[in-house]
């Protein structure tokens, strides 16, 4: 039986001539003489065909100049797409490909059944590639993803709410057992007072000054000591007097190591928020970026049935009403001054924050996730005869290096925190909020003490004046 010669045949593109290259002979077994045994090895030249990627631009038109270019200038804008058409050039290149470009100003999203954007030109055929895309399970009807091509990360950024603004700070600066060791001594300086005093009263003439024996008196003498502030009574003995000096050296201590932690506490950041619960209790206002992908996430009609994330769109975007949607340079300028959350693709962010925060506002920068979905990735057209020979040549470029080194030079990443020390910040009324509380309280406090005093003074002149009457009147009281 003679030997059966096999051939390989197939066409690069739709539009080429067939390519036939010898695969081998059969008489009884198989020799094969291909060069690689890899499809792909072997058809990686595509001879010059055009594939088409669809680029997704939406912070600034000036994007579409500098992408094609790959100038670096401008990067806080569109750096995703920049990355991905550059990637898709070399991977072009790569397979010896024509490259082509179109653009597009929204993601992709199915509105009344039918596509839009980057997702409607993979379907119609207009582009064979995309910008990396958030993987939502019904985009996989009309595409396959491939690679985490640019970190394509949407978070809420915001810096962590001052302490003052959680906490009360004027109880943190000592352990609950040194507040309890100075309320007892508080109160065995109180006793020796009041034993002193008592005693002075005894020995001593009646002065104006001097302390009458009564526990108010010597309570007052205390009080005064710790809260630094003079009293015009003072013990006219030796014990009394060493006792109150004794005590008020204590409390002076105790006073300048109070003051210095009170002013580190109010410049000191909370680190209270790192969950998306705890951001949803607190009770910071939330705002997002002003572009497609925001109003698709945080739209009415994506309301999800968990409570948290229902309760984040209602304040992002609730339903009749207009939605807190700022341009990202408003939106950073919020988050510099604190007590907001500004929901974006971080890199834009960060470039932002790079070139308008301080270095000390860059150390309580936090971020939390909302979305809670795989990393972006490059969508292809889902019937693309390219799929497996893009996957492969991606595969490539991250083993070797090319995708991180494109990441590093295009996309900024999270600030580096290099001065942690307190710089100089005014004082709100929101870090005074216990103290002014406690003078309220106080105040109400000695209304109604001065009240109950004014009654019992008014009730004795009452009982007073009844008990005269009935002795006029001869009966006993």
């Amino acid at each position: 039986m003679g030997a059966f010669m096999l051939t390989e045949i197939h066409r690069p593109c739709t539009n080429h001539s067939m390519i036939s290259t010898p695969k081998g002979s059969y008489n009884g077994s198989f020799l094969d003489v291909r060069p690689y045994k890899q499809v792909f090895r072997r058809r990686k030249d595509l001879m010059g065909h055009a594939l088409t990627i669809s680029n997704v631009i939406q912070d600034s038109n000036t994007t579409k100049v500098h992408l094609l270019q790959e100038n670096r200038l401008e990067l806080q804008y569109d750096s995703v797409a920049k990355i991905c058409y550059i990637s898709a050039r070399l991977a072009f290149e790569m397979l010896n490909v024509t490259t082509r470009h179109v653009f597009s100003y929204r993601f992709g999203y199915k509105v009344n059944g039918q596509w839009t954007g980057m997702i409607r030109d993979l379907q119609d055929g207009k582009a064979d590639m995309g910008t990396n895309c958030v993987v939502f399970l019904d985009r996989m009807e009309v595409v396959v993803y491939t690679d985490t091509v640019a970190p394509m990360r949407m978070r809420f950024i915001f810096r962590q709410p001052p302490l003052s603004y959680v906490t009360n700070i004027f109880v943190l600066p000592f352990s609950m057992n040194v507040w309890m060791a100075i309320i007892i001594c508080s109160f065995a300086c109180t006793a020796t007072l009041y034993f002193t005093s008592k005693w002075e009263v005894r020995v001593e003439k009646e002065n104006a000054t001097q302390l009458d024996g009564s526990v108010g008196d010597a309570l007052l003498v205390t009080m005064s000591a710790v809260t630094q502030q003079g009293c015009a009574l003072e013990p006219r003995r030796a014990p009394g007097r060493i006792m109150e000096w004794v005590f008020c050296a204590g409390v002076m201590a105790l006073y300048a190591a109070y003051s210095a932690n009170i002013v580190v506490l109010l410049q000191a950041p909370s680190n209270s928020i790192h969950s998306l619960v705890q951001l949803a209790n607190s009770k910071i206002d939330l705002g997002a970026n002003d572009l497609d992908y925001n109003r698709f996430v945080l739209s009415p009609n994506q309301t999800s049935q968990d409570r948290i994330h229902q309760n984040i769109h209602d304040r992002v975007n609730p339903d009749g009403r207009a939605g807190k949607f700022y341009h990202i340079y408003d939106g950073v300028e919020k988050i510099r001054k604190g007590l907001f959350a500004f929901h974006s693709i971080v890199e834009p962010v960060y470039h932002r924050v790079e070139d308008t925060f301080l270095e000390t506002e860059k150390c309580d920068l936090t971020e939390v996730d909302f979305i809670g979905s795989f990393d972006a990735s490059t969508p292809v057209r889902k019937d693309s005869p390219y799929l497996e020979l893009l996957k492969v040549v991606y595969k490539q470029m991250r083993e070797t290096g090319i995708l991180s080194a494109q990441n590093r030079r295009l996309q900024t990443t999270k600030p580096h925190c290099s001065n942690k020390k307190a710089a100089f910040a005014s004082v709100g009324l929101m870090d005074l909020r216990p103290v002014l509380l406690l003078m309220l309280y106080g105040v109400l406090l000695s209304v109604v003490i001065m009240l109950v005093e004014i009654a019992v003074f008014r009730l004795k002149i009452f009982y007073k004046e009844k008990k005269k009457i009935w002795m006029l009147n001869g009966r006993n009281w």
